[in-house]
C-alpha cells in the first residue's frame, strides 16, 4: 500500500506539473492582465505585506507549501539595472516628503491667515498717516483711547489664534476639516470685504476724518474676535457633549473596548479612536496567535483523505476506516486544546514564581547593600546605574524565560529593562512595582514606537469621511498586521423623574410594655 501511494502521488505531481507547463503562458498573460486591473483599481491605497506576515485579505492564514513550484521567475538583461533597495528607498523618500508637506501645510496656511488678520488693522491705521498726513484731522482723546483699545484687542487676538490654530498637528487626515475650511474662508471673505470698503471709501476719497478711520479698524478687530469665538464653538465646544457610543474590536484577537464620543466627523472620530487605542488596548502580539494557527493547520492536515488511483473495491473499507479515524480525531480536538492550555498555564505560573523569587532576592540584596553604603566612605558608594547592572544578571535568566514563555520577549530589550530597573531603584520602589511592567501586557504607548508595528492607518468607510457620524455608522481602520472594526450607536434619551418622600414618613413610635425585660 505504501508503494502504491508513493507512485500515485508521484504521478499526480507529475501530471500537475505538466498541466502547469502547458498552461504557463496563458496563466502569465492572465496574471499580467489582472495585475494591471488591480493596480488601476488601487491607485489611492497600496498595502504591502512583509514576507513573514500573511495578508489580511487572504481567505485563510495558511501559507502556500508549494511556493517553489508556483513561483514564476522572469530573467533578462538590461543596460540599466536598479536594485530593489534603491526602488524602495526612492519610494520611501518621496512618501516622507509628501507626508512632511501634508503635515506642515495646515500650519503654514494658518500662519499666513493669522498674519493677514493681525496686519490688516495696523495697515488701515498707517496708510492715511503715510499717504496724506497734512490733510488729516487731529486725533483727540477719544481717538487715542481707541488706540489703546485696538492694541489690547490685537494682543488678545494674537494669543487666541496661537492657542487655537497654531498648534502642531497630531495626525495627517485624509480630507480637509470642513469647519476649519469654513472658518478660513469666512475670515478671508471678511478681511477682503473690509479691504474693498477701505479702498473705495477711504483710499480713493482720501478721507480726512482720522477718528472715523480708527473706529473702522476697531470694528474690523471686533469682527475678527467674533469669528474666533465662532471657531471655538465649532471646533472645541461642539464635540464636548457625548452623543454616541462606539464599539472598537481588534480583528486578530477580538480585543474590545467601548468609548463615548461627541458629534464628530468620521475622520475625526477615527483619530480619537486611534488615540484611545494607543492608550487603552494592550500591545498587539502576533506571537500569541501562532499557536492557534499551528493547531488549526495540524488539525486540517489530519483531516486529508485520498482515494489512491480511484480504487473502489479493495480500498473501500480502508477509506471508510480513514474517514472514521479522522472524525474521531476531530471529536478529540477540544481535549487537545484543553490540555495544551492547561500545560501552558502551568508553565507560566512556574516561570512567574521563579521570576518573583529572583527579583525579591535581588531587591533584598540591594537594600542590604544600601545599609552598608551608609556606613562606607563616599568613594566606595556605588552609583544607581552600576547597582542596576550588578543585580541584573541574578534575575536576567528567570525574566528571559518568563518572557519567552509568554511570547513577549520582543517587547522588552535588555537596555529598556536595565533602565526600568535603575528607575525603580532611584525611586525606592518595591519588587512588585518593578515586575508589574512584565507580568501583564501594558498599553501600546508603554512601549517604544518601534514596537507598535503600526504607524500608518487606512480609513475604510462607505460614507464620506467628512460627514458626521450617526446611528449605525460603521468603518474600518486598517494597518499592516490587523484592523479595527468600529460600530457607532447613539446614546438613548434618558428620562429622569423625581419621587418625593415625606420626611415625616420615616418617623415611628416604639411602645414598650412594663413587663418587657430590658
Amino acid at each position: 500500500m505504501d508503494t502504491e501511494s508513493t507512485h500515485s502521488g508521484y504521478s499526480y505531481h507529475s501530471s500537475r506539473s505538466g498541466r502547469s507547463n502547458r498552461h504557463g503562458d496563458r496563466s502569465r498573460e492572465r496574471h499580467k492582465a489582472s495585475s494591471s486591473k488591480d493596480s488601476s483599481r488601487s491607485e489611492r491605497s497600496v498595502v504591502i505585506n512583509p514576507p513573514d506576515t500573511p495578508s489580511q485579505d487572504s481567505p485563510t492564514d495558511m501559507r502556500d507549501d508549494n511556493w517553489g513550484e508556483t513561483t514564476t521567475a522572469v530573467t533578462g538583461t538590461s543596460e540599466l539595472s536598479v536594485s530593489q533597495e534603491e526602488v524602495v528607498g526612492l519610494g520611501k523618500g518621496i512618501q516622507d516628503r509628501t507626508q512632511g508637506f501634508r503635515r506642515y501645510l495646515p500650519l503654514a496656511v494658518g500662519s499666513c491667515v493669522g498674519l493677514l488678520v493681525l496686519a490688516t488693522p495696523l495697515v488701515f491705521l498707517l496708510l492715511p498717516a503715510v499717504m496724506w498726513p497734512d490733510r488729516l484731522q487731529a486725533c483727540g482723546a477719544a481717538c487715542e483711547g481707541l488706540f489703546l483699545s485696538i492694541s489690547f484687542k490685537l494682543l488678545i487676538l494674537l494669543v487666541a489664534i496661537w492657542a487655537l490654530f497654531l498648534r502642531p498637528g497630531r495626525a495627517s487626515l485624509p480630507r480637509v476639516c470642513v469647519y476649519r475650511a469654513f472658518l478660513t474662508t469666512l475670515t478671508l471673505l471678511l478681511t477682503m470685504s473690509y479691504w474693498l470698503f477701505y479702498g473705495v471709501r477711504i483710499l480713493d476719497a482720501q478721507d480726512e476724518d482720522y477718528h472715523g478711520i480708527v473706529q473702522f479698524s476697531v470694528s474690523l478687530v471686533d469682527s475678527q474676535l467674533f469669528v474666533h469665538y465662532l471657531a471655538v464653538v465649532l471646533l472645541e465646544l461642539r464635540q464636548l457633549q457625548l452623543c454616541y457610543s462606539v464599539c472598537v474590536i481588534r480583528s486578530t484577537d477580538g480585543e474590545t473596548r467601548h468609548y463615548n464620543i461627541g458629534q464628530l466627523s468620521i475622520q475625526r472620530a477615527a483619530l480619537s479612536i486611534l488615540e484611545y487605542y494607543y492608550r487603552d488596548f494592550p500591545l498587539h502580539n502576533p506571537a500569541l496567535l501562532s499557536a492557534s494557527k499551528h493547531r488549526a493547520a495540524k488539525h486540517l492536515a489530519g483531516l486529508k483523505v485520498y482515494n489512491v488511483d480511484g480504487a473502489q473495491s479493495g480500498n473501500g473499507n480502508q477509506s471508510r476506516a480513514m474517514v472514521t479515524a479522522a472524525s474521531k480525531r476531530k471529536d478529540s480536538a477540544h481535549n487537545e486544546l484543553y490540555y495544551e492550555e492547561a500545560d501552558y498555564e502551568r508553565r507560566v505560573r512556574k516561570r512567574r514564581a521563579r521570576l518573583v523569587v529572583a527579583v525579591e532576592e535581588a531587591f533584598t540584596h540591594v537594600r542590604r547593600m544600601k545599609k552598608e553604603d551608609e556606613r562606607a566612605s563616599p568613594s566606595d558608594i556605588m552609583d544607581v546605574r552600576e547597582a542596576a547592572l550588578a543585580i541584573f544578571p541574578s534575575m536576567a535568566r528567570a525574566l528571559q524565560k518568563y518572557l519567552r514563555t509568554t511570547r513577549r520577549q520582543h517587547c522588552h530589550s535588555m537596555e529598556s529593562i536595565q533602565k526600568h530597573l535603575a528607575f525603580c531603584l532611584v525611586n525606592n520602589m518595591s519588587p512588585k512595582a518593578f515586575l508589574e511592567a512584565y507580568l501583564a501586557p501594558g498599553p501600546t504607548l508603554q512601549y517604544g514606537p518601534e514596537r507598535w508595528m503600526a504607524d500608518q492607518w487606512t480609513l475604510v468607510s462607505e460614507a464620506s469621511v467628512t460627514s458626521g457620524i450617526k446611528e449605525g455608522t460603521e468603518f474600518l481602520l486598517k494597518c499592516l498586521d490587523f484592523s479595527l472594526a468600529v460600530t457607532v450607536k447613539s446614546i438613548p434619551y434618558i428620562r429622569l423623574t423625581e419621587e418625593y418622600i415625606d420626611p415625616k414618613s420615616h418617623k415611628f413610635i416604639l411602645l414598650l410594655q412594663s413587663e418587657t425585660s430590658v
